[in-house]
C-alpha cells in the first residue's frame, strides 16, 4: 500500500502539468477505443449460395435495394399513358375561319346587289356568267391563299350562288356544328370520324343543294385535331410515377434468413448488400467511433479544466475519476464476453451504478453524472452483439437510469452500513426499469424470462454495492481522500479519540462541540465543508488531553497551575498541545485533513496573557517567542475553525454576553486576525468574513440569549430568543 501511495502521489506530481494530463486522457481514450473496437467492426459471414443456412442471420443495417427500387420504378412507368392536352382555341379559330368566309361572301353579295341599283337588270346569260365569275374572284380575293388552296370552285359557286339571307342560314347552321363536334378531344386518329360527325349534324339542312354542299364542305374543312400530346405534362406524370414508389429497403434487424433455410441468389444478394459478405476493411465505423471517443474525452478534460481549476484535489480528482471509469469500462467488457447466457440477460447483469456510486463518495454528484452518462453511451456499445445497431438502446438506457437512481439514494450521510441498503432498493428499482423497457419494446418472453431479468436485476444492484464498499478503502487509503462517510464515521462518539477527550478532558470535549457548531454553520454560509469542519473541531484539541488540567475549560473548582508557574512554562504548555495533537491523531493514523486543522487553527497567534506577564519579569522578553509555531490557516475550513475556537473561548468567559457585546466580540477577533495575517495563505476573501462574522453572531444570539427572572426568586428561567 505504501508502494501504491507513494505511485499516486508522483502521477498527481505529474498530473499538474497540462501535457500530462492531456496525456492521460489520450490513454483514456485508446483504452475505450480499443474496448469497443470489436463492436463497431462489421461481422462477417461465411455463407455460400444455393446451400443451407447454419444460423439466423439479421440485417445490421438498413441499406436500399437499388436494384430492385429501379425495377419497381420501370414497371410502374410502363402503366403511365401519354398526356394530351385539349386545344380549345384551335374550336375559336376554325369557327373565326369559317365565320369569315361567310362574311366575305355577304359582302360580295351586297356590292353585287348595290351595283344592281345602276339598271342593268337585264343581262345575257354570257353576262350573268361572267359576272358571278368576277363574284367568285371577289370572294377569292378576300381569302387567304391557304384557304383558296383547300377550298374547291364549288364551295365558292355555292356561296356566289345563294343570297345574303340564304348565306347568313347556312353561317349559323355551320358555326353550331364545328362548335358542337369540336367541343370535344379530336386527335390526330380521330379528325375522319369527328368530319363524319360534323357531316351528319348539316345532312338534313333546308337550304339549296349547291348552298347545303358548299355548307357541309366548309364545316368538314373545319375540323381539325384539338387534342395534342403534351410533352412536359407527361414527363410530370412518369415523375410522379417515379416518386410514388417508395425505394425498396432492407431493414436493421430485418431477418435475411433463418436457420436452416435455403439461400437463394436473392437472399445472397442480400447479404452482400448490407455487407455481410463483403471481405474489405470498412474504416468508417471506426472513424465514427475515434470521432466519438475523442468528443466525449474531450468534454471531460474541459470539464476539468473549466470547473476544477480552483480545487486542490484537481489531480486527484482526475486520477480517481480515471481509474473508476477503467474500471467499470473493463468489467463491462468482460462481462460482454461471457457466453454462459444470452447476451440479452447478460447485459442486465452488469454492475451499472459501481462506478457513479464510487465517484459520488470520493468526488461528488456532477463527476458521478459525467461517468454515468459515458457508461450509459459506451456500454450501449459494448453490449451490441445482439442488438441489430451498433448502438444496443435498452442497455443504454438501463446503464443511465442505474447510475441516476444510485446517485439519488446514496445520500451524503449515508454510514457504510446504510451502502448494502442502498444496493438493496438499487436491485428493486433495477427490477421496474428492466420490466419497463420490456414492456416498451413489446417484448414476447416466457415466466422463465421474466425470472432471468429479476435475477439480472437483484444481481446487479447488490453487485454494484459489495464492489463500491470493497473498494473505496482502496481509494480513500491510496489517495489519502477524506469521504463523507469516513467523516461520519470520525464523528461516532463512540471512536476511540473522541472518548480519550470525553473522559480525560470533558471540558474540551464540551468546548470542542460547540466550536464544531459554529464552525459548520459558519462553513455552509460560505459553501466550504460543513462536516469538514464539524469533525475537525472535534479532535482540534485532543493534544490537550496530555495535560488536561492546565486548560481553564477543565478547571472545575480547582486552583489554575498557571498561577503557581513561571509564564515561560506555561507558555510551553499551552502551545505544546497543538504539535501533542497532531502527533496523537498521526499515531492513530488519522487523516491529513484533520491532522492539518489540528496543527493550523492557531496559526500563528500569540499567547498574549502570558508575553505580558512575562514582560513584567523581565523587560528583555520578545513577543515573537510567545507565538504558535504555526503554520497558518491553510484552507477556508481551518481559518473558520480558529476563528470559532476563539470566539467561543471568548463568549464564555464573558458574564452577561449581550447581542451588542457578542457581534463587537466577534468582529474585533475576526479584525485582529486580519491584522495579524493570519488569512494569507488561505483564499478565504474578505466578503467571506463578512458572512461568517455575521453567521457567527447569529449562532451565538442562539446559544446565549437572555433569560428572563421570574420575582419569586427561585432558579426558575424562561428561554426566550431576542
Amino acid at each position: 500500500m505504501m508502494n501504491a501511495n507513494k505511485f499516486f502521489v508522483k502521477v498527481k506530481q505529474l498530473l499538474q502539468h497540462t501535457v500530462f494530463q492531456v496525456l492521460l486522457f489520450v490513454i483514456l481514450a485508446l483504452v475505450s477505443y480499443s474496448v469497443m473496437f470489436t463492436n463497431v467492426t462489421p461481422e462477417r459471414i461465411e455463407v455460400e449460395p444455393l446451400q443451407v443456412a447454419d444460423q439466423t442471420i439479421l440485417s445490421p443495417k438498413t441499406v436500399e435495394d437499388v436494384e430492385k427500387t429501379e425495377e419497381e420504378r420501370q414497371e410502374v412507368l410502363k402503366n403511365v399513358t401519354d398526356v394530351y392536352t385539349l386545344k380549345k382555341e384551335y374550336k375559336e379559330n376554325r369557327v373565326d375561319l369559317i365565320s369569315s368566309i361567310y362574311d366575305a361572301a355577304i359582302e360580295v353579295k351586297k356590292e353585287v346587289s348595290e351595283n344592281d341599283g345602276n339598271g342593268s337588270d337585264e343581262l345575257t346569260e354570257e353576262q350573268i356568267k361572267n359576272e358571278k365569275n368576277v363574284q367568285i374572284q371577289r370572294l377569292k380575293d378576300k381569302l387567304t391563299a391557304n384557304v383558296n388552296k383547300d377550298l374547291s370552285d364549288n364551295v365558292y359557286q355555292g356561296l356566289i350562288d345563294s343570297s345574303a339571307i340564304e348565306l347568313g342560314i347556312a353561317k349559323d347552321n355551320a358555326l353550331t356544328a364545328i362548335n358542337k363536334v369540336m367541343s370535344i378531344s379530336i386527335a390526330a386518329d380521330g379528325v375522319a370520324a369527328a368530319k363524319e360527325n360534323v357531316v351528319e349534324e348539316l345532312r338534313y339542312l333546308s337550304l339549296n343543294a349547291n348552298l347545303k354542299a358548299a355548307t357541309i364542305e366548309l364545316a368538314s374543312y373545319a375540323i381539325t385535331q384539338n387534342y395534342f400530346y403534351d410533352p412536359e405534362k407527361t414527363e410530370e406524370a412518369r415523375q410522379k410515377a417515379i416518386d410514388s414508389v417508395d425505394p425498396v429497403l432492407i431493414l436493421q434487424g430485418q431477418v435475411l434468413v433463418e436457420k436452416g433455410d435455403f439461400v437463394t441468389n436473392d437472399i445472397y444478394r442480400n447479404l452482400e448488400l448490407v455487407g455481410l459478405l463483403n471481405n474489405e476493411v470498412s474504416f468508417i465505423p471506426h472513424i465514427g467511433l475515434i470521432i466519438l471517443v475523442g468528443l466525449v474525452f474531450l468534454g471531460v478534460f474541459y470539464n476539468y479544466r473549466m470547473f476544477e481549476v480552483k480545487n486542490e484535489h484537481k489531480h486527484s480528482f482526475i486520477l480517481i475519476f480515471s481509474i473508476v471509469f477503467l474500471i467499470s469500462i473493463a468489467t463491462f467488457k468482460i462481462i460482454s464476453l461471457l457466453d454462459v447466457l444470452d447476451s440479452t440477460y447478460l447485459s442486465f447483469f452488469i454492475p451499472a451504478a459501481m462506478g457513479p456510486m464510487i465517484i459520488k463518495i470520493l468526488l461528488n454528484d456532477r463527476h458521478a453524472i459525467v461517468l454515468t452518462i459515458i457508461l450509459s453511451l459506451f456500454g450501449s456499445v459494448i453490449f451490441n452483439n445482439s442488438a441489430t445497431s451498433v448502438f444496443n438502446m435498452p442497455v443504454g438506457v438501463y446503464v443511465l437510469l442505474s447510475g441516476l437512481v444510485a446517485i439519488l439514494l446514496l445520500n451524503k450521510g449515508q454510514l457504510r452500513s446504510k451502502l448494502f441498503q442502498t444496493g438493496i432498493l438499487l436491485s428493486v428499482v433495477h427490477i421496474v426499469i428492466i420490466l419497463s423497457l420490456v414492456f416498451i419494446m413489446d417484448m414476447q418472453i416466457s415466466n422463465f424470462d421474466y425470472v432471468l431479468y429479476i435475477i439480472a436485476a437483484l444481481t446487479s444492484g447488490m453487485t454494484a454495492s459489495i464492489l463500491t464498499i470493497g473498494l473505496l478503502p482502496f481509494f480513500e487509503a491510496g489517495f489519502g481522500i477524506l469521504s463523507s462517510m469516513k467523516l461520519i464515521e470520525l464523528s461516532n462518539p463512540n471512536h476511540p479519540l473522541l472518548r480519550k477527550i470525553l473522559t480525560e478532558a470533558p471540558g474540551t470535549y464540551h468546548h470542542s462541540i460547540m466550536v464544531a457548531n459554529l464552525a459548520e454553520t459558519a462553513c455552509e454560509a460560505i459553501n466550504a465543508n460543513g462536516l469538514l469542519a464539524r469533525v475537525g473541531c472535534y479532535y482540534h484539541d485532543i493534544g490537550k488531553t496530555r495535560r488536561p488540567q492546565f486548560f481553564i475549560e477543565n478547571q472545575m473548582n480547582t486552583e489554575n497551575p498557571h498561577d503557581k508557574l513561571n509564564p515561560i512554562t506555561s507558555r510551553d504548555i499551552i502551545i505544546a498541545h497543538v504539535s501533542d495533537g497532531a502527533k496523537i491523531l498521526r499515531k492513530h493514523k488519522m487523516p491529513k485533513e484533520i491532522v492539518d486543522i489540528a496543527e493550523q487553527h492557531h496559526g500563528t497567534t500569540s499567547l498574549k496573557f502570558f508575553y505580558h506577564k512575562a514582560k513584567e519579569l523581565d523587560s528583555a522578553i520578545c513577543e515573537k517567542d510567545f507565538r504558535y509555531p504555526g503554520p497558518k490557516a491553510q484552507t477556508k475550513e481551518s481559518a473558520i475553525i480558529g476563528i470559532a475556537d476563539s470566539v467561543e473561548a471568548a463568549v464564555r468567559s464573558m458574564k452577561h454576553p449581550t447581542k451588542e457585546k457578542i457581534e463587537n466580540l466577534v468582529r474585533s477577533i475576526i479584525h485582529s486576525r486580519i491584522n495579524d495575517d493570519q488569512f494569507s495563505e488561505c483564499d478565504i476573501t474578505m466578503k467571506e468574513l463578512y458572512i461568517v462574522e455575521k453567521t457567527l453572531c447569529e449562532t451565538l444570539n442562539g446559544i446565549f440569549h437572555s433569560r428572563i427572572e421570574y420575582p419569586d426568586g427561585k432558579n426558575e428561567s424562561k428561554n426566550e430568543s431576542k
